[in-house]
């Protein structure tokens, strides 16, 4: 079973949600087709908030693993999930052959119903309880977490932050997986504080290409803190109104530069949220003509 990354070489990876439509599927299956060839070390298969897509999220990643290649890696969160419901997600992931998870916290219920009424109040608890079950059940899932390099909306203060990401790594966790973000700087020095408290484990960088101007206001409200660097924001502004054309085209330009910076600086690996979209990570990946590594690969069941 190897570490992620292997040694020599970044991971590439993609991220993935479940469509709501024939159509969408229809789509997103075109997509696949596109990006299967990068041979992406895994792709990620995102879990609505509370649960809302859990059977379209299990459909898509057994679909993935039945008739692709590809290495499926499901979210999963547990706020408001008791225990027995969610070893019986992990019995149904361990019968189809996943073995890599992405444990989240998930998002607070906005609808007044009470965070509490789960087993689970932190990510944290999710992944130990994960460990446990390989323990208890004979089926070792490797784990992912979240990383903010930003900050996380919910807790303002870095070092309690920090804290918290030292939590999920004690109780099991095996890599990081960060929000999306547009400046490296900040990347690079939340990286090296999680290096001087002890974080050692392989830290993936999320990046999504800007594509549009509704899109921007879309990704600065995903986490508290996110930082449009000055340089993008000229580059943006320069673009005409309605020139959709030229903010992708901004977009990925920046997104290249992002991912030549962290290559350079030996990143662990870089995960791209593709939005189901396939055109800008194929022209990104292109340019960067980076050899990567197969990190967590399906053999039999388990992970390389």
């Amino acid at each position: 079973m190897a570490e992620i990354p292997a040694e020599g070489s970044p991971t590439i990876s993609f991220e993935f949600f479940p469509p709501a439509t024939p159509a969408g599927w229809s789509a997103l299956d075109r997509r696949i087709g596109e990006l299967v060839p990068l041979e992406p070390s895994f792709v990620s298969v995102t879990y609505g908030a509370a649960g809302t897509t859990r059977d379209r999220t299990h459909d898509l990643v057994e679909r993935l693993l039945k008739e692709t290649d590809l290495h499926p890696v499901p979210h999963l969160t547990c706020v408001g999930h008791r225990k027995d419901e969610i070893d019986r997600i992990l019995e149904r992931y361990a019968s189809a052959g996943v073995d890599a998870i992405l444990a989240l916290r998930g998002d607070v219920p906005t609808d007044g119903s009470d965070q509490m009424a789960g087993d689970f109040n932190f990510a944290a608890d999710l992944v130990a309880h994960i460990r446990s079950f390989g323990e208890r059940h004979g089926h070792h899932f490797r784990i992912g977490i979240a990383g903010f390099p930003e900050g996380h909306p919910d807790t303002p203060n870095t070092l309690e932050c920090m804290d918290h990401l030292q939590a999920k790594v004690d109780s099991g966790a095996d890599w990081i997986c960060t929000q999306l973000f547009f400046d490296n700087h900040a990347f690079h020095d939340w990286k090296d504080r999680c290096r001087l408290v002890g974080i050692e484990i392989p830290i993936l960088a999320g990046i999504m290409p800007i594509s549009t101007r509704k899109s921007i206001r879309r990704m600065a409200g995903l986490a508290a803190g996110m930082v449009f660097p000055a340089t993008l924001q000229r580059s943006l502004s320069r673009a005409a109104e309605g020139d959709d054309e030229a903010i992708t085209e901004i977009g990925i330009h920046w997104a290249t530069e992002q991912c030549r910076d962290l290559l350079d600086h030996q990143v662990d690996g870089i995960h791209f949220y593709t939005l189901n979209e396939s055109d800008a990570t194929l022209r990104i990946h292109r340019s960067l003509g980076v050899r990567t590594s197969r990190g967590l690969q399906r053999d039999g069941g388990g992970i390389d």
